[in-house]
């Protein structure tokens, strides 16, 4: 079915990898084996060899006129990179374009998507440089599987392990499947906060960091489609093949979003918008004083509302927009589903310390007129996954029809 380049770490798990292996060829899938040399102190290459019936890739330099050749011809015709066990060392080394064997070099030559199994120390896998480094690959469309817990090499009890073979396989089926779902089609991505300013200095923000709106519109880009990100000022890194529009106001996201549906056929508003905004930005800065300082707000324009009214009775774009409450989420995603004349809703509960804002995980519930599927805790990826699902399967059942702005 497809050519899987499965990238092999050193690490206690690359003895499960050989059963990654098996698992691949018996879903029908062809696998080229890159083991590192570290690698190859714990599972030998000829284990890989006899499996895959293919040479095992094991340095940057092979024996051979046209071996390098082969190497980068690899790199052009897999459908899929798979490293599992993936170190902290690998993954910090894809983060920053560090290529010093063949592994590293083919994660910057594929244009193929990529996957990525985590094994490592508990202290390791909790510490910020690699949940730092996870990130940058995040929002660049890398997919994790999370490693499993329990009792460790290194004597401990902890997440850490590799995840069991048939949960990689599985994760590297579902990755195959929709790419270029979304060929030919528009998607509009909101992301971030916004910031309305008090004054030449002080400004009314929240906390999002954007992560959601950017993995997602990571995502849709794999899957083919043209994306457009609008984004409120964030520091995450801007996805491969992302057309980014830069707004710092609810304003100025208003007027981008509003022009780039009219030619969409999804939008999804995950960014956080400001619901008020001062109603009149201050010459300079206030100087401070003992007396108290009045700020009058008014209310900011409402993005999806807006595109709702304007959809009417048409079926495109599909709108999704997102429900960030605390506690149960689910009423009140239901009165904005609504309100706001979308198609679903993505509703989380905020007053979660591992879900929500500036977090990597996030546990929501899709709200649609036809009813409310939870989504349990997940990495922000298989939640943008799923969600872009949810839009593709709407889409698929909608007839063709021309966007906002040419109907």
């Amino acid at each position: 079915m497809a050519l899987i380049a499965l990238g092999v770490s050193g690490g206690i798990g690359a003895y499960k990898a050989v059963e990654v292996a098996r698992g691949l060829q018996k879903r029908g899938h062809d696998v080229a084996a890159i083991m590192t040399r570290s690698a190859r102190r714990f599972v030998g290459a000829v284990t890989f060899e006899a499996i895959t019936r293919r040479r095992v890739i094991t340095g940057q330099f092979a024996a051979g006129a046209n071996a390098d050749i082969e190497h980068i011809q690899l790199a052009t015709d897999i459908s899929l990179l798979l490293v599992a066990p993936a170190t902290a060392n690998v993954i910090g080394k894809f983060a920053h374009g560090i290529a010093d064997d063949f592994l590293t070099s083919m994660y910057l030559a594929t244009r193929a998507p990529v996957l990525m199994a985590p094994a490592m120390n508990t202290n390791m896998w909790e510490h910020d440089a690699v949940r730092h480094n996870m990130d940058l690959l995040g929002a660049r469309g890398v997919r994790f599987v999370d490693p499993g817990a329990g009792y460790l090499a290194c004597g401990w009890i902890g997440k850490g392990r590799l995840a069991e073979p048939e949960d990689v396989v599985r994760a590297a089926d579902a990755m195959l499947g929709p790419a270029g779902s979304l060929a030919g089609r528009t998607v509009v991505v909101s992301a971030g906060p916004t910031y309305e300013d008090i004054d030449a200095v002080r400004y009314i923000g929240n906390r999002s960091s954007g992560k959601m709106g950017y993995t997602i519109a990571a995502e849709a880009a794999r899957r083919g489609a043209r994306v457009i990100l609008v984004s409120g000022p964030s520091s995450q890194p801007i996805p491969h093949n992302v057309e980014v529009v830069r707004v710092r106001t609810a304003v100025e996201m208003h007027a981008a979003v509003l022009h780039g549906a009219a030619s969409a056929d999804a939008v999804i508003m995950a960014a956080a918008v400001a619901d008020y905004m001062p109603n009149r930005r201050a010459e300079g800065k206030i100087e401070k004083s003992d007396a108290p300082l009045a700020l009058e707000l008014v209310r900011t324009p409402d993005i999806l509302a807006e595109l709702g009214r304007a959809r009417g009775q048409a079926t495109h774009p599909v709108l999704i927009g997102f429900a960030a409450e605390s506690g149960d989420p689910v009423p009140r995603a239901r009165i904005k589903l609504s309100q706001k004349f979308a198609d679903m809703i993505v509703a989380n509960d905020i007053s979660r310390s591992d879900a929500g804002f500036d977090t990597d995980t996030n546990a929501v519930t899709f709200v649609t007129s036809a009813d409310a599927e939870p989504i349990p805790l997940a990495p922000k990826a298989q939640i943008a996954a799923a969600i872009l699902d949810r839009a593709e399967k709407i889409l698929s059942a909608r007839p063709a029809q021309a966007a906002l702005g040419r109907r």
